[in-house]
């Protein structure tokens, strides 16, 4: 991801690159069920890099577990990669926590830009006073261990039904998380961009008493030449 790209997508909802993502075909790129827990903070961006939990056996997921020093989850929290985006797939199961407050905050001191489960995160009010972006489906206190094993990190997996694989670009804002593929996430940023001033526009003119027939979509030549006039006289 380009530096550019990245500013771009730090300006746009979820829900325009949603749309933009729908024009090329892809429908399911939103990730299911999960909420921000620190929704004032701006947008989360960044390349994914996945863990991904299995059902756990009971005498492989003891407590013990966790002093070695090898073990996925401990693993993946270290190797993240700054500016990426930890993205876990725990099976939508909120039952048990994917990681807890002193794991989220190591994420955020090595400079990750986020984390995403389609689990529960435990310790989530200390979470939500975090200045990195985190999302999950609701709080859990169980540990991961009682239902969850880490197994594999960096490969594809999915994420509250969302496909997800190494280096895609993940997005997250208020509303929710989305999961733009690599290969498209230049030109999906340019044109949410482009997509985002026409909706202010929109809003505007909307919330002035203006009729959407023919202004949205733009189907009347007047509402495109009083979108070109707005935009040459706001510098957008």
């Amino acid at each position: 991801m380009t530096p550019d790209t990245r500013a771009l997508l730090m300006k746009v909802s979820t829900a325009t690159l949603c749309t933009a993502l729908f024009k090329r075909g892809l429908r399911n790129q939103f990730i299911q069920g999960v909420q921000p827990l620190n929704p004032g903070l701006p947008n989360m961006v960044g390349e994914a890099f996945t863990l991904r939990y299995m059902p756990a056996r009971e005498d492989r997921n003891p407590i013990g577990v966790f002093q070695n020093r090898d073990h996925p989850q401990r693993v993946a929290v270290e190797q993240c990669p700054v500016g990426a985006v930890l993205v876990i797939d725990s099976r939508k199961d909120a039952r048990a926590a994917s990681a807890g407050g002193i794991l989220v905050a190591r994420l955020m001191q090595r400079g990750v830009a986020g984390v995403v489960t389609d689990g529960g995160f435990r310790d989530s009010p200390d979470i939500a006073q975090y200045s990195m972006p985190a999302y999950h489906a609701r709080p859990s206190a169980p540990t991961n261990l009682t239902l969850h094993e880490a197994i594999e990190i960096n490969g594809p997996i999915g994420c509250g039904d969302a496909p997800v694989f190494p280096g895609d670009v993940v997005v997250g804002d208020a509303e929710g998380v989305i999961v733009i593929p690599a290969h498209l996430a230049d030109e999906v940023a340019a044109e949410a961009a482009e997509m985002t001033v026409f909706e202010d526009f929109v809003q505007e003119q909307v919330l002035a008493g203006r009729s959407i027939i023919g202004l949205y979509p733009p189907t009347d030549e007047q509402a495109r030449n009083d979108f070109a006039a707005w935009r040459a006289g706001n510098g957008r």
